[in-house]
């Protein structure tokens, strides 16, 4: 694998390493979500990123919104928050691509060429090179979208409206997918988990931005999304709101996974 290229991180850890066993698991995921023809498609996604075991139906929920976008969304703005190696601002790194068992995905150099002259976006590969909150969306959006071309955005010290400010820049159109990786409460028992991941679904709800770490570990580009959301008078819907006591069965100390989708009103005065 050239340098160009950012290996794959956590296969065989968070999914499968093997693509066949990948594709199937992410393939019976999407299966198992009940879809409807009528249902809209979504402009931007709130999705969990622990190991498929402990939230891989729950994001497979959002993911499943997405057939109908498959050979239409040409770019997906990714963005999540850092794990392992801090940053100031919003990381992009300086590869071509980013790697998956599934296949490689390219970057959209275009659009990242669009955010260069934003000072709150700089290029660090370090806090990409180990991050499992990207990577782990890749294999169900190559399921679910096909080819498409990745932004992809490690979010560190940043407010909200620096992340706004970026993801403004990439809206576009229907060829323009916004994915926002987040878990909710970390390592709760589950009852209280359970009380504070709900407070938390509300606010999402009511396009509130002004999440804290703990209630999403996602909180920063969260709450971007959600002020771009109500700029653009979005419309957002809960698609699921779990946790790890309820995927994994030990409900002493329990991480909360959510996801949602937010559909563009056709009406509204953009």
């Amino acid at each position: 694998m050239s340098a160009t290229t950012r290996p794959a991180a956590v296969a065989g850890l968070f999914y499968p390493a093997d693509a066949t066993l990948l594709a199937g698991q992410v393939q019976a995921l999407l299966e198992n979500v009940h879809t409807t023809e009528e249902m809209r498609a979504p402009k931007a996604l709130i999705v969990p990123h622990a190991g498929y075991s402990y939230s891989g139906a729950i994001a497979a929920s959002a993911y499943a919104r997405l057939r109908p976008l498959r050979g239409k969304v040409r770019r997906v703005v990714l963005l999540g928050p850092v794990h392992r190696v801090p940053v100031l601002g919003l990381a992009v790194p300086s590869v071509q691509a980013f790697a998956s068992p599934m296949g490689e995905v390219l970057l959209d150099t275009m659009a990242l060429a669009a955010l260069a002259d934003l000072p709150q976006v700089v290029v660090d590969d370090r806090c990409h090179a180990q991050e499992h909150a990207l990577e782990v969306h890749l294999p169900f959006l190559q399921s679910a979208l096909g080819e498409f071309k990745l932004v992809p955005l490690a979010v560190g010290d940043a407010s909200a409206a620096q992340v706004a400010e970026v993801i403004e820049r990439l809206w576009g159109g229907d060829e323009t997918l916004i994915v926002v990786s987040s878990d909710l409460s970390h390592y709760l028992p589950y009852a209280t988990a359970q009380s504070v991941d709900t407070d938390t679904a509300r606010m999402i709800l009511g396009l509130r931005g002004d999440l804290d770490y703990n209630q999403a570990c996602g909180a920063t580009p969260v709450n971007g999304l959600l002020l771009a959301a109500r700029h653009h008078g979005l419309q957002v819907e809960l698609l699921d709101l779990r946790n790890s006591g309820d995927t994994s069965g030990d409900k002493s100390r329990v991480v909360g996974y959510a996801a949602f989708a937010f559909y563009e009103d056709e009406n509204h005065d953009r």
